[in-house]
């Protein structure tokens, strides 16, 4: 399956343009994805989890389970009661308002550089411990140490300056704060952003690939997610999410079968 005239463009512009360039073109993608599908049913926008070890769950996060899982594995193990937590790149806002109920920090604030889904996520959730503000992954908008868990799922492969943002979570931590980590990579590149990770500041507590566990989940809702692409989303776009949701014999999912992409999730400390 090709991956769609509007993501072919885009995925040659951002090969061709410099950091600041790519991080207007994510802006504009996402404020797109934001206008054309805003329905409340469409909270999650990560590729998923299939956990052995499935968590508790309330009924009504029951349809979003493996959208839930990947946030889940993320941040296990990790203390949230009563603290100060930062998602960084909240999207849609599903899976900050998941945590702010079940882990019950004294307050949660999701940045995200899409101002409609900022203003959407703010419309939709209303739990005194959860706020969305617009803001730059790059360039937070917070004072130092601010703090005690920054977590981010599956969005800083949009970053322009993955440098910038490791750094800028690294301010934002109390010390031996934690941050939690996961998305896709090459082989590669995933060598270079470790090594960000430790030159930075933080040491590694736990890593691993997840990519097995993605494509499982992937699989499982790869129906229904093309069934709900095809209702929701205006044709001319349609191809083009299908590839950024990683639909079956998309580019994106082809490169996790064949193991060109992997998922890792990462968790660590601010020394």
């Amino acid at each position: 399956m090709s991956m769609g005239v509007p993501a072919r463009i885009f995925a040659i512009s951002l090969r061709c343009s410099p950091a600041f360039i790519q991080n207007r073109l994510w802006k504009w993608w996402y404020q797109r994805i934001s206008k054309a599908h805003n329905k409340v049913d469409f909270r999650f926008m990560n590729y998923g989890y299939l956990d052995e070890d499935k968590p508790v769950l309330e009924p009504e996060d029951e349809p979003y389970r493996l959208f839930i899982q990947l946030y889940e594995i993320n941040i296990r193990n990790i203390e949230m009661k009563n603290q100060q937590v930062l998602e960084v790149g909240s999207g849609r806002g599903g899976g900050a308002s998941w945590i702010a109920k079940s882990k019950k920090p004294s307050s949660l604030i999701g940045v995200d550089f899409s101002k409609e889904a900022v203003s959407l996520c703010n419309n939709w959730y209303e739990q005194e411990n959860l706020n969305f503000i617009e803001g730059n992954a790059q360039d937070l908008p917070f004072e130092d140490s601010s703090f005690d868990t920054v977590y981010n799922v599956e969005s800083s492969h949009c970053y322009g300056d993955i440098n910038k943002f490791v750094r800028e979570v690294y301010r934002v931590l109390r010390e031996r704060g934690n941050f939690c980590w996961t998305d896709f990579r090459n082989e590669e590149i995933m060598e270079k952003t470790e090594k960000i990770f430790i030159s930075t500041g933080f040491s590694i507590v736990s890593k691993k690939e997840i990519t097995g566990e993605v494509i499982d989940a992937l699989d499982m809702i790869n129906d229904a997610k093309r069934e709900r692409i095809t209702k929701l989303v205006p044709r001319s776009i349609r191809r083009s999410f299908e590839t950024f949701a990683g639909v079956q014999g998309t580019p994106v999912y082809d490169s996790f079968k064949s193991g060109k992409l992997k998922y890792y999730k990462y968790q660590m400390k601010k020394n």
